[in-house]
């Protein structure tokens, strides 16, 4: 199979599997967006799209620990640096979290998401943040 052709194939998986998704047919998605990350030819912003809602349908279908592992190693592959889809992987794990019964935790993943757009108290909420989750994966406050 050329290149090309790849793409293609990685492309259409993905795509049937966000229309899968959107329908609410979960079950369905979860292979299709397996088998486009298994074909390695997505471009990188599909990829992580696809990593980050394979985890939400992963969540939705009740597979919390599949769910959470998945986004940590998406967060811990890409460290404080984020890149796209960084705060909305770090949403989603807090999502995971509180079904998980870790809504401490979640509270202060979403508060470090939050702090950087607040006009005020930026360092004040990046510092509450870190009170309450081990790990925000943001840049240090300075």
């Amino acid at each position: 199979m050329n290149e090309n052709a790849g793409e293609r194939e990685a492309l259409e998986l993905f795509e049937r599997a966000c229309e899968c998704d959107t329908a609410g047919l979960e079950a369905e998605a979860e292979p299709l967006y397996r088998a486009a990350l298994a074909t390695g030819m997505l471009d990188p912003y599909r990829q992580v799209r696809a990593t980050l809602q394979l985890a939400s349908t992963l969540r939705l279908m009740g597979r919390l620990q599949e769910s959470e592992a998945i986004l940590l190693r998406e967060l811990d592959s890409r460290g404080e640096a984020g890149g796209d889809l960084h705060d909305e992987a770090r949403t989603l794990l807090a999502l995971t979290w509180i079904e998980l019964g870790r809504g401490a935790e979640a509270a202060g993943l979403l508060l470090a998401v939050l702090a950087p757009k607040l006009s005020r108290y930026n360092r004040s909420m990046s510092r509450q943040a870190v009170r309450w989750t081990k790990r925000t994966w943001s840049p240090p406050v300075e």
